[in-house]
């Protein structure tokens, strides 16, 4: 296969999702893939095995779901709008409104669908500003109880998703008991809680058995069913971007230029300035991996290697899954990974390749 592609590996992907069937048996918690992380629907054979169903952020998200993805079908987003509404309530088992306003706007055309509102507790897990579902102002859902409860007779459920890239299981016990404790009144009259995705029990060393313990708790005293919607935890360290060095120069620095492009292919690394990963990431030489784009900050990021690149080196750049496929463009027209899977046995197949018909296609 020619580069760049992203390779999904079966084998990788397999500890996660063995995770988190473990959390699912020992907690009563029911597990949805959250799409707007990954939606690669290639891999939904393997990983409806192991989890509930899906959750959206989107009319095509939840299309998706419902047409790929065995099992429940959430439907949430910010704002729905008018003309897409039937259609989000045609393909979903529950569909969950951003606010007390748009549950009222919809409520006839809803009626007899199970509804489900979401509530932002105003508790942070974030260090970036900009993800953080809690911040100050957040659009992200109702945070006034007095707001919430004249429309509880119209909902049979919760979404509380404010946790991201939380490992720490501690914060989030002290995140959940600040929400029973606002929020519990409330809660208690609900027939099922979801507490949203951005908890990285999939983590090395995470506490798994104690967050098991902690959501069954949290279920029983309350009486509800309770949902996660892992995006990341289910597809961390699962995939791989597959490059090729296709120029070397010298400015001050080893720089090799690589045949795909942050900008284009792992948008996530410039909007939080973070960079790639690469193992192993050691050796007596050390150069920079240079996107193809004109954007000059288009840098993968300064990595070490046994022996200096030249032009037809590859390169792998790991834990390329979460908000990758998903968010990918074609910004300067770079051509687009394809996407290949490792299957269990070791073999390897592409299930998608992206050319100049796919480019214009998505012009006009």
């Amino acid at each position: 296969m020619h580069t760049p592609y992203y390779l999904i590996d079966k084998a990788h992907l397999l500890p996660n999702l063995e995770k988190i069937a473990h959390l699912r048996e020992a907690s009563g918690a029911k597990a949805l893939l959250a799409l707007k992380c990954f939606a690669t629907w290639s891999v939904f054979d393997l990983m409806s095995e192991y989890m509930d169903g899906t959750t959206s952020s989107s009319l095509f998200e939840v299309k998706l779901g419902r047409e790929k993805f065995p099992g429940e079908t959430h439907a949430y987003s910010v704002a729905w709008a008018d003309h897409e509404i039937a259609e989000v309530l045609a393909n979903s088992d529950k569909v969950i409104f951003n606010t007390a306003g748009q549950l009222t706007r919809f409520e006839e055309i809803s009626r007899g669908h199970k509804r489900g509102l979401r509530v932002n507790p105003g508790v942070s897990t974030s260090t970036f500003d900009l993800a953080d579902p809690a911040r100050p102002f957040s659009r992200l859902g109702e945070h006034d109880p007095a707001v919430i409860a004249p429309v509880l007779d119209r909902i049979s459920g919760f979404m509380f998703h404010n946790n991201c890239e939380n490992d720490d299981f501690d914060r989030f016990d002290a995140m959940l008991g600040s929400i029973e404790q606002r929020f519990g009144h409330l809660i208690r009259k609900m027939e099922w809680i979801s507490l949203g995705g951005g908890i990285h029990f999939t983590g090395k060393d995470y506490p798994l058995d104690r967050l098991a313990e902690r959501l069954k708790r949290f279920a029983g005293q309350n009486e509800v069913q309770v949902y996660l919607e892992p995006g990341e935890a289910a597809i961390t360290n699962s995939t791989t971007l597959e490059l090729t060095v296709l120029d070397t120069l010298y400015n001050g620095k080893n720089l090799a230029i690589v045949d795909s492009s942050i900008e284009a292919h792992m948008l996530d690394l410039i909007i939080y300035r973070e960079s790639a990963k690469m193992t192993p990431n050691e050796g007596p030489e050390e150069w920079m991996i240079c996107g193809k784009s004109c954007l000059a900050g288009d840098i993968f990021g300064e990595f070490r290697f046994p022996a200096a690149l030249k032009a037809g080196d590859r390169i792998s750049i790991q834990d390329a899954a979460g908000y990758t496929m998903v968010k990918k463009n074609w910004f300067n027209g770079v051509k687009m990974p394809a996407i290949a899977i490792r299957e269990l046995d070791g073999t390897e197949r592409l299930v998608r390749d992206f050319g100049y018909e796919d480019f214009a296609a998505a012009l006009s």
